[in-house]
């Protein structure tokens, strides 16, 4: 059993930043991935960024340049970095855990709203 907590949405002006967490706890073992997605209304779920076990990041050409991936393996936990935001970051962030090759958990979601 694997559980995800998010932390760090909210409301902040364009230009602003904003840094959210990502805990995971339970069976956590062995090689695992984590990453962020989000969804804004009306619209899919898309990937944001994710991160490796090994430490390689990846990120959608829309936040690149801005956003910042990293994790800190001690406290199982994932985090996303977000600066000069535009109201289209404007979504529920959810995170994600890989363990293995086959099993993925995912965050609850936290709301992150941009605006003026």
């Amino acid at each position: 059993q694997v559980q995800l907590v998010e932390s760090g949405g909210g409301l902040v002006q364009p230009g602003g930043s904003l840094r959210l967490s990502c805990a995971a706890s339970g069976s956590i073992f062995g090689i695992y991935d984590m990453g962020w997605y989000r969804q804004a209304p009306g619209k899919q779920r898309e990937l944001v960024a994710t991160v490796t076990s090994r430490g390689s990041t990846n990120y959608a050409d829309s936040v690149k340049g801005r956003f910042t991936i990293s994790r800190d393996n001690a406290k199982n936990t994932v985090y996303l970095q977000m600066n000069t935001l535009k109201p289209e970051d404007t979504a529920v962030y959810y995170c994600k855990i890989t363990l293995g090759r086959r099993n993925d958990y995912w965050g609850q979601g936290t709301q992150v709203t941009v605006s003026s």
